[in-house]
């Protein structure tokens, strides 16, 4: 896809493991905010994700999206703010559910601007329904035998 330059391109980044309704919540408001959301799966050698299980989860996360051309996905691997450049991606979209998350995204979201020459960060709160929803918790969950579907986007065949 050619970028153009009044486009404004964000870059929602994270391991989505597993992708919630918090995150397609993310994407959906995001995308009243951007011309385009590139959702970055990160995966890194000290991780547990591999390059090719990071491909797998793009390309899963893309089918939810199958039907918004302004939705793209991609894996990658090293700095949010590299690819960011390498996209052009002039934001990262992230969500917050507390104020420890709120912490945590700050500190980020000051040294992303320093070193990637100005990227904002545009922090989105999970909705109310949304705020106890985490990609571990469901994994602690589904570890359990729970069903955790009601956690979970649906699909588009749903």
């Amino acid at each position: 896809m050619t970028h153009r330059s009044h486009e404004r391109v964000a870059l929602f980044p994270g391991s989505f493991n597993p992708f919630t309704r918090g995150h397609m919540s993310v994407v959906t408001r995001a995308l009243g905010l951007f011309d385009r959301l590139i959702i970055g799966v990160g995966f890194s050698p000290d991780k547990p994700l591999s390059a090719d299980e990071a491909q797998q989860r793009a390309m899963e996360i893309g089918r939810l999206f199958a039907s918004e051309p302004r939705v793209e996905t991609t894996a990658y691997q090293g700095l949010t703010v590299d690819l960011c450049r390498r996209l052009g991606a002039q934001f990262i979209v992230r969500g917050i559910r507390s104020v420890t998350d709120f912490e945590y995204e700050r500190n980020l979201a000051d040294v992303n601007r320093q070193i990637g020459g100005g990227i904002e960060t545009v922090l989105l709160y999970s909705l109310p329904e949304d705020a106890a929803v985490s990609s571990s918790m469901v994994r602690e969950l589904a570890s359990h035998g729970v069903d955790v579907t009601p956690f979970l986007p649906k699909t588009p065949e749903e």
